[in-house]
């Protein structure tokens, strides 16, 4: 009985030895409690191999959510896009609407410009042979091209002034009729080009706005979470170029459009000129041919 009331009481004075201070105990339980909530009693009775355990898990946990929290996510391009300040992703949208209406002038000014240069170079070819106004429009027909609009412009100067004998005013008349029809068919031409050197000077402007305004955003977060990782700090700044990328990514397409149209439209212009050339000439040639045979007339 004495022998295991001593052994007992040696076990409790070994055990006793073992335990840490009450004070670096509390100190253990401060550390893992969550903040806001009162740590755990300072007299327990807890073995140390238990704390140590306890102590042990809280580290990893708080080692693994400063793990979580370090990893950056997702940067695919829509992905950037979902997480942009809302004043970026307007910008954004209104790029890609910039984008879609660049491409949509591109296919129609391309259907529409093959189409009148091929039938217009086949209306000249038609009336390379007419010796006068009237052959000219015989030969080209009910067509609905500038050339037509031009020879009846040609056409109905000579009636109009059929009994004057000034042939020069009849040809200043009819050439600024003609110069007017070109001028509308110019005009008409250039119907959206305006909107191309539009696009494509102020898109990189208006991603370069959206990359400020992301890049500010992405510093007032920076300051309010008090940490320059690099894992917090990309996502924003990531964010904030793609708005650079869609400015580009418009304006680049609308330069190029605008200079081949450019190009395009010249050709086509020069073509319009030769038509307002020929129709200018056989009305020369009808003034002619009405007074040589009024002289023939008179001579005999």
């Amino acid at each position: 009985m004495v022998r295991q009331m001593f052994g007992f009481v040696v076990k409790l004075l070994v055990v006793l030895v073992l335990l840490p201070a009450p004070s670096v105990l509390s100190a253990q339980q401060a550390d893992t409690a969550p903040s806001g909530q009162p740590s755990a009693p300072s007299m327990t009775t807890a073995p140390p191999q238990a704390v140590e355990t306890v102590s042990e898990a809280a580290d990893s946990s708080a080692k693994a959510s400063k793990g979580a929290l370090a990893m950056p996510r997702e940067l695919s391009p829509w992905s950037m896009f979902l997480s942009a300040d809302i004043l970026v992703k307007a910008v954004m949208v209104g790029l890609t609407f910039a984008s879609l209406a660049t491409w949509t002038v591109f296919i129609a000014k391309a259907i529409e410009l093959s189409v009148l240069r091929r039938r217009l170079r086949r209306a000249l070819a038609r009336i390379a042979d007419a010796r006068s106004l009237a052959d000219a429009q015989f030969a080209l027909g009910a067509k609905d091209s500038v050339l037509a609009f031009l020879l009846d412009a040609a056409m109905r100067e000579a009636r109009l002034s059929a009994g004057i004998s000034s042939d020069s005013g009849i040809r200043e008349r009819a050439a600024s009729s003609c110069a007017e029809i070109v001028r509308a068919e110019t005009r008409r031409i250039r119907t959206g080009m305006g909107l191309l050197a539009t696009i494509g000077a102020t898109s990189p402007f208006v991603g370069l706005f959206g990359t400020v305004w992301g890049i500010m955003n992405s510093f007032i977060g920076i300051s309010k979470s008090q940490t320059t990782n690099l894992a917090v700090v990309a996502p924003g700044i990531a964010e904030a170029l793609l708005a650079t990328a869609f400015g580009l990514a418009a304006a680049i397409p609308a330069v190029i459009i605008y200079n081949h149209f450019a190009r395009v439209s010249r050709g086509y212009l020069e073509l319009v000129s030769r038509s307002s050339g020929a129709a200018l000439r056989l009305l020369s040639r009808d003034l002619d041919r009405s007074h040589g045979g009024a002289v023939v007339r008179v001579a005999e």
